[in-house]
């Protein structure tokens, strides 16, 4: 199951949404170092966190899995998102500072390939941030929020895949500690809940973050590899092609 870009949107303005989203950014400050005059990419839906987080860089773009859908950003200003492909991002080698990934890796069909083509695009040194949901927290249990679809990942599982695809992982941290629900009087509480989580249960929070460093010592085997998608025109007429299609321009010649 596959959030979309209307129901990410729909979440992200509701008021659990908000919640999570301010919960998120703390853990994301955690581990995050300052890098002044970057080149950030955000991957998959970070859109909250990147209208945060753009101050102080050179410039900030948002790619959208093409599965997930795209939406115009920023508001105001000409736009920076582009519709991708996970493994085929549309970037030059080494052209990219750091990228923040949300909304992304769970829902990739082949994580590694992801993270592979992530450290393609990252600068020598360059830094991997992952938000992604937490096999054994509550949130990816439940369907009606974001965290709950897609492939939910462990500690010592991302660190894994990580180190695979040739990234040294850094700083941990955690975020989601309240329940999601939907009730007034329980999100009136999450305050409360977030600190105790933090405290007492952080092995049950609902995302995971961790930065990952570019590991550049390592040689990684160049191969060529030719795309798995197929490109159809939207726009092109269908049949339109070959030898009906010069067939139709020589009767407009006639």
């Amino acid at each position: 199951m596959l959030s979309d870009i209307i129901e990410l949107r729909s979440f992200y303005n509701s008021t659990l949404g908000h919640l999570a989203e301010h919960s998120i950014a703390r853990a994301i400050e955690q581990v995050w170092a300052k890098m002044p005059n970057e080149r950030l990419v955000g991957l998959g839906y970070a859109l909250p966190w990147l209208d945060r987080l753009r101050e102080g860089t050179e410039r900030v773009l948002a790619l959208m899995p093409a599965s997930q859908g795209a939406v115009n950003w920023p508001a105001n200003g000409p736009s920076a998102t582009a519709l991708v492909f996970e493994e085929e991002l549309p970037l030059y080698d080494s052209s990219i500072d750091r990228i923040l990934m949300v909304h992304a890796l769970e829902h990739a069909e082949n994580p590694r390939e992801t993270l592979m083509e992530a450290w393609r695009v990252l600068a020598p040194g360059g830094r991997l941030v992952i938000v992604t949901p937490n096999r054994r927290g509550v949130w990816a249990r439940f369907e009606h929020t974001p965290f709950g679809t897609g492939r939910p990942f462990s500690r010592a599982q991302l660190n894994a895949l990580l180190r695979e695809a040739n990234f040294t992982p850094g700083p941990w941290a955690d975020a989601l500690h309240f329940p999601p629900s939907k009730k007034r009087w329980m999100m009136r509480m999450h305050g409360m809940f977030e600190g105790a989580g933090r405290r007492f249960w952080p092995i049950f929070a609902g995302v995971l973050v961790v930065e990952a460093q570019k590991r550049v010592y390592q040689g990684v085997p160049v191969s060529a590899r030719a795309s798995r998608r197929v490109f159809v025109p939207v726009l092109s007429p269908q049949g339109a092609t070959g030898a009906a299609a010069r067939q139709a321009v020589g009767k407009g010649d006639a």
